[in-house]
């Protein structure tokens, strides 16, 4: 028993002696004045953007709108503002001196708002932000079975469904037929599903600009094939294609028919020179019997078809490239060639159809 207590009076003791050093290096929390109120709070608005166009498939839409407020002393209330309305207010804050929100609202309608964020602090100062942005309405067809359209203008979206075209390399926009068109650069294209496009008739209309300086004497323009490893296979898809020279171009479309192939070529006075051709209307129509190309709505080549298109194993369309399934015969990236305005049909159209669509552009 004598072992014990003094077991525990050497570990009583230990305990009193840790719990000292414990206290010894603890450090004492002194009370910081929080100074003068100097400055108005600071108003960030992260999203939307300036500029910021949002496009849905409905009318109405609803945002996330992020923003930040800092204050250098304390923040007392923030308001949000669209179009001159208060859409909301905070005046409760876990950090008194920051508040970062992402705060969801809608209806957004079409059209151009203006979102307001106003802070207040505590001292009465108060500071505001403001950002335009715009809610575009839907696409809506203009042509009957009309299944894609892609007017990049800035980017590569496809419209009737509001999707992306994926960017392979570095392709750019510029300044093109109407707003801003697709611009090809080396090792560089747009790919996008095939899914609305494979149909016993297909049709494709767009304006084009070739190189002036002819950077690749033969590129593919619009391409659809089988994947790389068939790339010998010209049995399935279509390839359109430019080769030729830096005063001659000539645009020529291949059609796989599933048990072989079928060719088709603007020859003659419907050769490009790039130096002087400019911006060129150009459309190819297919059915199961017969195919036309047209350059600026004239007829430019065509013929019978023993049709229809084999879709077997496509999956891509290919912009501006006959990469990655057409590459056998170099016919790779339009470097500095213009497109825009592209659309697909699902049917054969007429001469007259076709000139309609290049007119009312």
């Amino acid at each position: 028993m004598k072992i014990i207590r003094n077991i525990l009076v050497i570990s009583l003791a230990s305990a009193f002696i840790v719990a000292c050093e414990v206290k010894d290096f603890t450090d004492s929390i002194d009370k910081v004045e929080p100074g003068q109120d100097t400055t108005a709070p600071a108003v960030q608005i992260d999203y939307p953007a300036e500029g910021t166009a949002i496009r849905v498939r409905e009318d109405t839409t609803s945002i996330d709108i992020e923003f930040e407020v800092k204050d250098d002393i304390e923040i007392q209330s923030v308001t949000l503002e669209l179009d001159g309305d208060q859409i909301a207010e905070f005046s409760e804050f876990k950090d008194y001196r920051w508040f970062i929100k992402e705060y969801n609202y809608g209806p957004i309608t079409n059209g151009s708002h203006t979102l307001t964020v106003n802070a207040v602090d505590t001292e009465g100062k108060d500071a505001s932000t403001s950002v335009t942005f715009e809610k575009i309405a839907p696409y809506e067809t203009q042509y009957e079975k009309e299944t894609f359209y892609m007017p990049f203008n800035g980017n590569a979206m496809e419209l009737i469904t509001i999707s992306n075209a994926e960017e392979v390399g570095n392709p750019g926009y510029e300044s093109g037929m109407f707003e801003q068109a697709f611009k090809g650069a080396a090792e560089s294209y747009l790919t996008y599903p095939v899914d609305t496009l494979t149909n016993d008739s297909i049709s494709a209309a767009f304006w084009y600009h070739v190189d002036p300086s002819v950077t690749a004497s033969r590129a593919g323009m619009l391409t659809v094939g089988r994947p790389s490893d068939n790339d010998g296979d010209r049995t399935q898809g279509f390839r359109l294609f430019r080769v030729g020279n830096e005063t001659q171009q000539t645009i020529r479309l291949n059609i796989g028919r599933g048990d072989g192939d079928s060719w088709y070529t603007a020859g003659g006075d419907y050769r490009l020179n790039p130096a002087e051709a400019g911006w060129v209307h150009v459309a190819f129509t297919i059915s199961t019997d017969s195919v036309a190309i047209y350059l600026d709505g004239e007829h430019a080549a065509g013929g019978a078809f023993e049709g229809p298109v084999g879709w077997a194993d496509c999956e891509i369309l290919s912009i501006g490239s006959g990469a990655p399934n057409f590459t056998v015969w170099n016919h790779l990236s339009d470097i500095n060639s213009l497109y825009d305005e592209l659309r697909f049909f699902n049917k054969f159209l007429t001469q007259q159809e076709i000139q309609a669509i290049m007119n009312e552009q």
